[in-house]
């Protein structure tokens, strides 16, 4: 079981950073894709719209299919789709067929993200220590990978046809490489305690279901709980894409930075992100998940605050640097907890998260935009402020009832093992 689960593990990362690797190739090659359609960014800033209504809409459907079937049927089919349709944009030549592409592309991507994150969840089950921060970190160097093979690829003049089937038939063949060491699914916690011949579960056993509703399958009502760390994940998430959006123009436009120190803002921004990832699952073992989120938020917090308020330069790089670092372990706590709030709803409980945090990140621009008529840039940047202190004080939901601390809590109230 060890070495299964270590597999398991290895099978988790590659489809993180195959997920990362794949949207890093996208991203890098918009201009192109722009230019070949014959559109304007006024016109691709619309079209975008549609990857992200795609990813929602992925992210919703996929997350009951895999509480029915199992991650490791719908990570697979998830991760074929997301691959095949990179193409798809290269071959547009027109706002219609980039439209339909970037809507396939947004779909496998969301479809992706929830099914990939649910199974690490059960991976995490399985270790009973905390290891999902550093599947986030692996997704992020993905996007790393992609920026420095499509810049060769650019500077060899491939198309992006060329450039972007090649990566689909990576993709492709990741999958059907990775796909075999992926977990079978989980017996739910009833049936698992009871035995296959049990006549009925026992209703007093923890995460039986109810009498009401035993005989419906696994809950469909999302309890508050998920809500509210959905309603955090948002707010986090909002965080990180004024980052992605508005770090280097703060430093050009407030600070009025040369065009490449400005892109460093988002560098360090991005460099503490990964590093922090990959420190978090340590922190994460050693003061649970609720410290995590307080301190992190906390962080994130004082960070940006002195971006808002920096007279220099470096000043403004050091509160990047600092709210990349706070904020780097807070989404996938929220992601955990949900996966492990109830086993046999993972997948629908880590959709609903993960999808009203996509649109967080989606709602950067739309909330930071039009605040700028009426304040400096850096003076908006004190509402991501105020939404990472309310995560601060709000941090205790990821904290769970003693009794089920075993079950919903996850892997930080469990010794360390493997």
């Amino acid at each position: 079981m060890e070495r299964s689960l270590r597999a398991a593990r290895l099978a988790t990362f590659a489809f993180f950073a195959l997920n990362g690797f794949v949207l890093g190739m996208w991203v890098v090659h918009i201009p192109v894709v722009e230019h070949r359609a014959g559109i304007s960014h006024a016109v691709l800033g619309w079209l975008l719209l549609l990857l992200g209504g795609g990813a929602f809409a992925g992210m919703q459907l996929v997350g009951p299919l895999t509480d029915r079937f199992g991650a490791r049927r719908t990570v697979p089919v998830s991760a074929a789709l997301c691959g095949a349709a990179l193409i798809l944009p290269a071959l547009a030549t027109g706002p219609w067929a980039l439209g339909a592409a970037l809507l396939a592309l947004g779909f496998g991507n969301g479809c992706l993200d929830v099914s990939m994150n649910t199974h690490a969840v059960q991976v995490e089950r399985g270790y009973q220590r905390p290891v999902m921060s550093a599947f986030h970190a692996v997704f992020s160097v993905g996007g790393v990978l992609a920026a420095l093979v499509a810049a060769r690829t650019l500077s060899w003049d491939w198309s992006p046809v060329a450039t972007l089937g090649g990566v689909s038939l990576f993709a492709l063949a990741a999958t059907v490489l990775a796909t075999p060491a992926l977990l079978r699914p989980e017996p739910g916690p009833a049936r698992e305690a009871a035995g296959p011949e049990a006549a009925a579960p026992d209703p007093t056993a923890p995460g039986a279901p109810s009498p009401e509703g035993a005989a419906d399958g696994p809950r469909r009502t999302t309890p508050p709980r998920i809500w509210a760390l959905a309603a955090l994940a948002l707010m986090l998430m909002l965080c990180e894409g004024v980052a992605s959006d508005w770090s280097v123009l703060d430093l050009r436009d407030v600070l009025g930075a040369p065009a490449a120190t400005a892109a460093l803002a988002y560098g360090a921004f991005a460099t503490a992100m990964t590093v922090g990832r990959l420190l978090t699952d340590r922190l994460a073992a050693r003061f649970g998940p609720v410290a995590i989120v307080r301190y992190g938020a906390s962080l994130a917090a004082l960070g940006l605050t002195a971006v808002a308020l920096a007279p220099w330069i470096p000043l403004a790089l050091i509160g990047w640097t600092v709210f990349g670092a706070g904020l780097s372990g807070c989404v996938p706590q929220l992601f955990s907890a949900a996966g492990h709030a109830d086993q046999e709803n993972a997948g629908t409980n880590v959709s609903r998260v993960a999808g009203l945090g996509y649109l967080g990140m989606l709602a950067g621009p739309a909330v930071i935009g039009p605040l700028t008529h009426f304040i400096p840039l850096n003076l908006t940047f004190f509402l991501p402020v105020a939404f990472c202190a309310v995560a601060a004080c709000a941090a205790r939901i990821l904290r769970t009832e003693p009794g089920k601390a075993a079950r919903d809590t996850g892997p930080a109230a469990q010794p360390a093992t493997g």
